[in-house]
C-alpha cells in the first residue's frame, strides 16, 4: 500500500528524541514492503501556526490508498482532509483533551467518525476514549506502540557507569510524569543514584540535589545505552496512557517502577518490577527498594516485552490499514 503518515510528533535534528514511537512504526511498515509517505512536524516550537504548515504538507502529499494519522486533534483533524480511508492512532494527551479544552470534543468526533478505525496504544486509554465519545464504541483497537527489540535488548554494549543502585527516568521533566516526587522518594534511600534523561519545566528543581543528575535530552538511539547502565528504570507518572520507556527498558532486561495509573499494568507483571501508587511517597520509596532488589538482567522483564515487538505491532497495524483501503465506504 501507499501509506500516508500524518503527524505533529516526529523525531527532527533539533528535537531527536519527538514522537519516537511514531518513526519505529513507519520503519517496521516499511520492512513490510510499503511505500510510506510523511506529512510531520520534526520540532516542538512554533506555536499553532505550525499546524498550517502541516496542513500544507498534507495537500502536497501523493494520493495514498490510505492516510494514518496519530494523535486525533490536530493530526487526525487535518488528515481528514485527504480524499483517502482514515485510521488514526490516539495517544493520551488527544484524549485527555476531550472535555477540557473547549470545542475539542465536537472536533475529535468528527475525526472519530470520519475514522474506518481507531487505535488506542493501551486499554486504559481506550476505555477513557469510549467513555467520552459514543462514536468510538465499536471502532476502536487496542494496539500499543511496540518496542523495537533489535535496538532495545540486554545485549547493548554501554561504557556509561552509574553508581549502583542505579536509578534512571525517561521522559520529559513535567508534573505530569511526577519527576520531583521521585526525587524525594529517591533521597529517602540514601544510596545509589538517580539520572534523568530528558528535559522540561522541572529541570531547576532537579538539579543540585545530591545523587541526581540531570542529563538534558538525547537523540532516541543513546537511550538503550542509559538503560543498560541502570539497574532499575522509573516511571512513576501520575497518569501514564501506555509508558514506552518502560517497555524499552524491560526489553533491555531491567526491572521497572511503574505507575499503576493508566497502562503499565496491562504489561508490567510482578516479577518484572512493581507498580506504585504516584501519590504516595511512602509507597514509592518502598518500590524503588523492591526494584533494586530483583535480578539486574531480569528475564521476566524480557519475556514480557518481547510480546510487544513493534514487528508483531505492525503486522496488526497493517491488518487494519489494508481493512480500511478494502473498504469501499471509507
Amino acid at each position: 500500500m501507499r501509506i500516508l503518515i500524518v503527524s505533529q510528533m516526529y523525531p527532527g535534528p533539533s528535537d531527536p528524541d519527538l514522537g519516537v514511537f511514531v518513526a519505529q512504526m513507519e520503519r517496521a511498515l516499511r520492512e513490510r514492503g510499503h511505500d510510506v509517505d510523511l506529512a510531520v512536524l520534526g520540532r516542538r516550537g512554533g506555536g499553532k501556526r505550525r499546524y498550517a504548515a502541516l496542513a500544507r504538507r498534507v495537500r502536497a502529499a501523493r494520493k495514498p490508498d490510505v492516510v494514518y494519522a496519530h494523535f486525533l486533534v490536530p493530526s487526525g483533524l487535518i488528515a481528514t482532509q485527504v480524499d483517502a480511508p482514515l485510521v488514526v492512532t490516539a495517544h493520551g494527551r488527544d484524549v485527555r483533551n476531550i472535555g477540557s479544552i473547549p470545542g475539542i470534543a465536537a472536533l475529535t468526533r468528527r475525526v472519530v467518525e470520519r475514522a474506518s478505525s481507531v487505535i488506542a496504544v493501551s486499554g486504559y486509554l481506550r476505555r477513557e476514549l469510549e467513555e467520552k465519545l459514543l462514536a468510538a464504541r465499536g471502532k476502536t483497537v487496542v494496539i500499543d506502540s511496540g518496542v523495537d527489540l533489535e535496538r532495545f535488548s540486554p545485549g547493548v554494549v554501554t561504557e556509561r557507569r552509574l553508581e549502583s543502585p542505579a536509578f534512571l527516568c525517561v521522559g520529559s521533566l513535567t508534573e505530569r510524569k511526577n519527576v520531583v516526587r521521585l526525587a524525594d522518594a529517591f533521597a529517602r534511600l540514601g544510596e545509589g543514584s538517580l539520572t534523568f534523561v530528558g528535559d522540561g519545566p522541572l529541570r531547576a528543581r532537579l538539579e543540585g540535589r545530591e545523587r541526581v543528575r540531570v542529563v538534558g535530552r538525547v537523540p532516541h538511539d543513546e537511550i538503550p545505552s542509559w538503560m543498560v547502565a541502570a539497574d532499575v528504570v522509573c516511571q512513576p507518572s501520575l497518569i501514564e496512557p501506555l509508558g514506552q520507556s518502560l517497555l524499552e527498558a524491560m526489553a533491555c532486561g531491567r526491572s521497572v517502577v511503574a505507575t499503576r495509573i493508566g497502562g503499565p499494568p496491562e504489561f508490567v507483571p510482578p516479577d518484572a518490577g512493581v507498580l506504585v501508587d504516584p501519590i504516595d511517597l511512602d509507597a514509592l520509596a518502598r518500590g524503588l527498594r523492591f526494584a533494586a532488589a530483583l535480578p539486574r538482567l531480569n528475564e521476566a522483564a524480557i519475556a514480557a516485552a518481547t510480546a510487544h515487538d513493534v514487528r508483531l505491532q505492525a503486522a496488526r497495524v497493517e491488518e487494519i490499514l489494508q481493512r480500511a483501503a478494502r473498504d469501499p465506504r471509507a
